[in-house]
């Protein structure tokens, strides 16, 4: 199988025949979105630019404001603090689970304030955080909430698709995530004055898209009294090239994570057996989609023996093996600057978020974006050698 196969490149070939032509540039974001919809059972799918974007806009469309708090995961990538910066919003720091690695609804009920307006919860390596809870928080506080799926694709939740939780739901075409585009990223809702809101915010503010409605007529184009901007909005689209690729992807979906979870499963056979490689958790009733296999290195002196351990996988041919990102309160940006922001209540100290301190140290990533699973057995192989040898060193 190939990551990028003969039908991407067959709508590519169509956009540029189509030599960009303003009556031909909505063509594949249009079929993008309606087939983003369907999948998911949601009523509306806005295409952007990427999905740091679509989080960014889902806050705007959802009139969150600035000095407003979002509560958001600690163990993930910092886009979604990113993004409620990007808002001028006060991200708050929610601890994680050690079991699942995702963030811990206990920690986001202990962090809500009077001016807590929304949650952004990440599927992390693929894998759903606990929604019944967190839906319940949410409701019960009546505080919005954003999933962020960038790396869950046709994950499950209780038999249900990720991405028919949130008010929002965001997901990233970014290149290593499980469809591509390069860059890219698509909210979906079920309401339609949050997808007119988001599609305003994420085309210039103009006033004649909307809902389902992408492009701007050439009969308002040639009008020189058409209204252009109606309100304040980012130029966040996303291009028709990106949309032919995304939606090549899209359509070989399925294809295209089972081989991830193929892949997981032939790394998971591995580690069966070792006391000290713990895999992510994955709760009854849960799919992991597997962006990455995530195992926790359950051994004193954590530093120390991570590096070890990757160093001689490394050694013995083996891919790589990914750290989880540094805690984004501690990141360099967040502790010398960000700390100082008019709001911020929360210490980015050591501390405060335990769990996700401790996950942080000890887990493991490994790929599992192999097209051929021959790779994937090799790899797995590989970890077996490496485990044997380390185990003169523990």
């Amino acid at each position: 199988m190939e990551r990028i196969s003969g039908l991407e490149k067959k709508y590519v070939l169509e956009v540029l025949e189509n030599q960009f032509q303003a009556s031909k540039n909505n063509i594949f974001i249009s079929r993008l979105e309606a087939k983003f919809a369907e999948i998911f059972h949601r009523e509306f799918a806005v295409s952007l630019g990427n999905g740091t974007a679509a989080m960014h806009t889902a806050l705007a469309a959802l009139g969150v404001n600035p000095g407003e708090e979002v509560i958001v995961p600690s163990l993930t990538m910092s886009s979604p603090a990113l993004a409620v910066l990007h808002n001028n919003s006060i991200p708050v720091f929610a601890d994680a689970d050690r079991k699942t690695f995702n963030i811990s609804a206990d920690s986001i009920r202990a962090n809500i304030t009077g001016k807590t307006r929304a949650v952004i919860v990440v599927s992390l390596y693929g894998l759903a955080p606990d929604y019944d809870q967190i839906l319940k928080i949410c409701r019960a506080k009546r505080i919005f909430l954003i999933e962020d799926n960038a790396q869950a694709f046709l994950s499950r939740y209780q038999g249900k698709l990720v991405g028919r939780f949130g008010d929002f739901a965001s997901f990233s075409f970014q290149a290593s995530k499980h469809l591509t585009c390069g860059e890219g990223g698509m909210l979906v809702t079920d309401t339609e004055a949050l997808a007119d809101k988001a599609r305003k915010f994420a085309g210039l503010g103009y006033g004649s898209i909307g809902a389902k409605k992408g492009r701007v007529a050439r009969s308002d184009i040639q009008d020189p009294n058409f209204d252009r901007h109606a309100c304040f909005g980012f130029n966040y689209r996303m291009s028709e090239l990106q949309a032919a690729v995304a939606l090549g992807q899209l359509e070989r979906a399925e294809e295209l994570v089972e081989a991830r979870i193929k892949s997981a499963g032939i790394l998971s056979a591995a580690i069966s057996d070792i006391a000290w490689l713990i895999p992510q958790h994955v709760p009854e009733g849960s799919v992991n989609s597997y962006w990455a296999y995530s195992v926790l290195l359950d051994l004193e002196n954590p530093k120390e023996k991570w590096y070890q351990f990757r160093d001689l996988f490394v050694k013995n041919g083996g891919d790589g093996i990914y750290a989880a990102w540094k805690l984004t309160y501690r990141e360099p940006f967040f502790r010398n600057e960000v700390q100082g922001y008019p709001g911020v209540r929360q210490k980015y100290a050591r501390g405060l978020c335990p769990d996700a301190e401790y996950l942080q140290e000890r887990i493991l990533q490994f790929k599992t974006n192999y097209w051929d699973l021959k790779e994937a057995e090799k790899q797995a192989e590989i970890l077996r050698k490496t485990i044997k040898s380390f185990r003169r060193l523990i």
